[in-house]
């Protein structure tokens, strides 16, 4: 059996103490697996945005977005016994894909509760990486609630999608990979949802780069982190109203708290201007993401006072896009 077949010693950290030890180690982990994408580059939009813009094209990874990296840490990290009874999890698209693609690596069984009006690409995808899907109502209380049941039933280990320490570990390899470059950053932006690709980017850059500030990219539609941030505490009780469907989730407590520690920044923009970011970037660099994504370059745009100047990290973080509702999404 080769050594990408064969499992890494069980990952030990609590959400609470996730470090840079355990991002390192989930780099080794995962190297086998997962793609080091490439950092691209465009004069026009760095005329744009009178800054210079550094893309971590993370659209490009296996399964079509970052979320591939946490979700192979959780996998790979699995002690035999455990990896035998599968993994399960919740997710509007992105993670659910990544997991199950994660647990074909290994030959596990995965089951992914998905929400009723999830994307229609994201489910087809899940499902033809081998997961079984089990749909629920679409609030976080009932796909909880499903998810239990089904690791219950399966006793399959739980991956949540964004509080789980060896998911926030392996999405932190993102920025890890962008700062092993040449550059030297002023800022890296990132989007924030439930907050793992945020959380994991705060400890990789405290530990890598302290002198680069961390900026949270998030809609207006959907923007508890930018006001759990502002009260100290964390705002649950919200309706998201926004095109960017993988960043409608609540921010976990564990990631809040990391964000909290770290002093991470929000910047909050409308679908307006997400959807003429992603229209740049289709232009002007041939890349298609999806809103979720875009919307890191968005929050730059619209705030030249934070970057002017400077030199810019971008994650794009996904590139599963919805190909027959895409003509309406980009209209006008």
């Amino acid at each position: 059996m080769s050594a990408a077949n064969i499992a890494s010693p069980p990952f030990r950290a609590s959400a609470d103490t996730v470090g840079f030890d355990d991002v390192l180690g989930a780099a080794a982990r995962i190297a086998p697996h997962a793609h080091a994408t490439p950092v691209l580059r465009s004069r026009t939009l760095d005329a744009l945005a009178g800054c210079e813009l550094h893309f971590k094209a993370e659209h490009l990874q296996r399964s079509g977005a970052f979320k591939f990296r946490g979700a192979c840490n959780a996998v790979w990290s699995l002690d035999d016994a455990q990896a035998a009874r599968g993994v399960v999890t919740h997710s509007s698209g992105n993670h659910g894909g990544a997991l199950a693609l994660a647990a074909r690596t290994r030959r596990i069984g995965c089951h992914v509760v998905v929400p009723e009006g999830a994307v229609a690409a994201k489910l087809a995808a899940i499902a033809a990486y081998g997961a079984t899907l089990h749909r629920c109502e679409p609030t976080i209380d009932a796909r909880e609630a499903m998810c239990e049941q089904v690791r219950q039933a399966t006793g399959a280990e739980l991956v949540h999608p964004y509080t789980d320490p060896r998911v926030i570990a392996g999405q932190a390899t993102a920025v890890l990979e962008l700062l092993s470059g040449p550059a030297v950053f002023d800022a890296v932006v990132v989007p924030v949802g439930g907050g793992g690709l945020a959380s994991g980017s705060a400890i990789t850059l405290a530990a890598c780069a302290p002198g680069t500030r961390l900026w949270l990219a998030e809609p207006a539609g959907a923007a508890e982190t930018a006001a759990s941030l502002q009260r100290g505490e964390r705002v649950t009780r919200f309706v998201p109203d926004t095109i960017c469907d993988g960043l409608r989730g609540t921010l976990g407590a564990p990631n809040f708290e990391l964000l909290r520690r770290h002093a991470a920044s929000v910047l909050v923009v409308d679908d307006d201007a997400t959807l003429h970011a992603m229209r740049l970037l289709w232009r002007h660099c041939k890349q298609l993401v999806e809103p979720s994504s875009a919307i890191a370059l968005a929050v730059v745009l619209a705030n030249p006072e934070h970057f002017a100047g400077q030199r810019v990290g971008i994650v794009l973080s996904g590139g599963n896009v919805d190909l027959d509702g895409l003509p309406a999404l980009l209209a006008g």
